[in-house]
């Protein structure tokens, strides 16, 4: 194998201004999805010395990704798996229920009104002494017990202002009942104060997003006491009509009313304001969330001496920075592994991690303030979400001048009820939607790999309307259109479904048998866990995939991956050799027979991988 090469081609500047590609090969590795004991996943795969953000869009679009450094492109008619790019326009995107779901779960969750019970919060398990080390010795990973804690606090907090709110009303019912207001002679029923869930909320009107409790006992109130005067008047016990509850005056909404008009002023020192909304007495919040500048902030209920009503409000940053090594992200990282994927910590070192996704051979590209690069520029980055300060997930990301490509995330175990895989996502979806207006040409979101024949990996088609890329032709299909040609056979030719589907032919329809089991895919609690992280793909190739393998039979080079007839002219193809860069057609008399022979060998199967634009674009390094 040829020895790794910094460009120096062009100038005596150390920072390369162009791609360098090196150790083309083909490479077998064992299956990370179907778990075949065979090494069954065939894959190309090359190591990049650097590589323009160009170039990456257009490998991208050829079906390659990255890890770290090494790029890799599966053999998609003879893997066993196979793994079709798919992306989805940021524009375009329509939230699922459940996506729906999870944004206001972590809305809730950051207001302080979502209960964090203990069936929330990941167990930890007693795995081994290295496991419980890391732990220990990380304060940022001792989160279990304190959040479990703070959740229980947030339970007997929330019991008591549930308490004390029916206290109160109790209270004034008591006043009513002995100044003459309300019968003497009845026994009136004790107040019942209840929260509001999330999704009655949304059946309510306009401002109901700040309504924390809501109490009926002016309808029981109401009830009781026209029926004791409705038994005094016939003597039957009956149940009494909303005409009678008018004629005596206490009808619910009256009823309410006259609470509310007792309890606003205890209200407003408690930190909350209370409203009769049709015979319902309601409290509310004061404060709304803010959010600015790409950070969610929530400003605190103002706190009064001697109050029960507390809430404690939560600060979310999402802070995006250039691919680094961050002992803090490191440290999450071997604790989501351990937790999470149960790894062995040989996987988790550091070394492996600055191997798998701090180290990125993509050369940044600074803004230019002109709308062709983003304010934070091109290139590899680490987006981090930090929850009152405490880091608790990273995405790993590629922006690029077509899109964000989401390469990983990790996340700690302890916050695993706020879904943060599914919300980081859609978070990143947004960027791309935020950034349009600094660069229109950055309109999509790059999931990775969807391999439909692994259903842990099918959640990823939930981000709609997404596109699956053509394994031949390297066109974008509508995955509604995939999807029934995938159902019946693992490697298919997309762009001729999609040729059909706009030709004569009826369209292909998706059943709502498939569109269901999509749904439940993207509910289930596996994915939601992140039990098959969203590029667990490119961990496999980076850690299992260390040889080459070129000794089986090369598919018929009669037709290139376009579906074109094949150009054996690979004359033109850009080397790399003793720091110049030279076309092959320049070399070719510097060397003997033999060696003339492997190297064609080796520059026609990179060029038919690489296309020949990219094969006449970057260099492949010869040493």
């Amino acid at each position: 194998m040829s020895s790794r090469m910094r460009n120096e081609a062009s100038s005596s500047s150390k920072t390369p201004k162009e791609s360098v590609v090196v150790d083309y090969g083909k490479r077998r590795s064992s299956c990370g999805y179907c778990r075949s004991p065979r090494h069954n996943s065939i894959s190309h795969g090359m190591l990049a010395e650097s590589l323009t953000v160009d170039d990456y869009q257009a490998l991208l679009d050829q079906g390659w990704r990255r890890s770290g450094c090494f790029l890799y492109k599966p053999e998609m008619e003879k893997t066993c798996c196979p793994s079709y790019t798919i992306r989805l326009k940021a524009s375009d995107f329509v939230p699922s229920k459940d996506q729906v779901r999870v944004s206001r779960r972590m809305q809730r969750f950051l207001d302080g009104t979502l209960d964090v019970k203990r069936g929330d919060v990941m167990k930890e398990s007693n795995t081994s002494k290295n496991s419980e080390s890391l732990v220990h010795n990380n304060p940022s990973c001792s989160m279990s017990e304190e959040l479990l804690s703070v959740g229980n606090k947030e339970v007997d907090e929330d019991e008591k202002s549930l308490h004390y709110l029916s206290e109160q009303i109790d209270n004034v019912t008591h006043m009513f009942t002995k100044n003459g207001e309300f019968p003497s002679d009845i026994q009136l029923p004790k107040a019942s104060v209840r929260m509001v869930s999330q999704g009655k909320k949304k059946f309510l009107a306009n401002g109901s997003e700040d309504l924390l409790y809501s109490s009926n006992i002016a309808f029981q109130v109401a009830a009781s006491i026209n029926r004791a005067q409705s038994k005094d008047k016939d003597g039957s016990d009956s149940k009494p009509s909303k005409d009678s509850e008018k004629k005596n005056g206490y009808s619910p909404k009256v009823i309410a009313e006259k609470l509310v008009a007792s309890l606003d002023s205890i209200m407003k020192n408690s930190g909350l304001s209370i409203r009769a909304c049709n015979g319902h007495v309601n409290f509310y919040a004061f404060s709304k969330q803010v959010s600015q500048n790409g950070t969610v902030q929530n400003a605190a209920i103002p706190k009064k001496s001697g109050t029960k009503c507390q809430f404690k409000k939560r600060k979310l940053e999402i802070r995006l920075n250039r691919s680094s090594f961050d002992p803090e992200e490191h440290a999450l990282f071997a604790r989501y592994q351990s937790k999470v994927h149960n790894d062995k910590p040989a996987n988790y070192t550091e070394s492996s991690y600055r191997r798998f996704l701090v180290d990125t051979p993509l050369l940044y590209v600074s803004p230019t303030g002109d709308n062709t690069v983003p304010p934070c520029g091109f290139g590899s980055f680490h987006q981090q979400y930090l929850v009152d300060g405490r880091l608790v997930a990273v995405g790993v990301i590629d922006i690029l001048p077509n899109c964000l490509s989401s390469k990983y995330l990790f996340w700690d175990p302890d916050f695993a009820f706020l879904s943060l895989g599914k919300y980081s996502a859609l978070q990143e979806i947004g960027w791309v939607k935020d950034n349009q207006v600094y660069c229109p040409s950055l309109q999509y979101y790059y999931l990775g790999y969807y391999i439909h024949s692994c259903n842990k990996m099918r959640y990823k088609a939930a981000y709609r309307p997404s596109e699956l890329l053509c394994p031949l032709r390297y066109q974008w299909v509508s995955f509604d259109i995939a999807r029934p040609l995938l159902d019946r056979k693992r490697y298919v030719v997309l762009s001729d479904a999609s040729i059909l589907q706009n030709g004569e032919s009826s369209p292909l329809q998706v059943s709502e048998d498939q569109d269901a089991m999509l749904i439940q895919l993207d509910d289930s609690g596996q994915e939601d866990a992140n039990d098959v992280p969203m590029h667990e793909d490119e961990k496999m190739a980076e850690f299992e995939s260390e040889g080459s393998d070129d000794e089986y039979d090369e598919p018929d080079l009669q037709t290139t991956s376009y579906g074109e007839p094949e150009n054996n002219d690979f004359s033109e193809v850009l080397l790399g050799i003793r720091g110049s860069c030279v076309r092959y057609k320049d070399l070719r008399s510097m060397f003997g027979p033999e060696q003339q022979r492997y190297l064609e060998s080796q520059l026609k199967k990179y060029r038919r991988v690489v296309g020949p634009v990219l094969s006449e674009r970057m260099v492949y390094s010869l040493g």
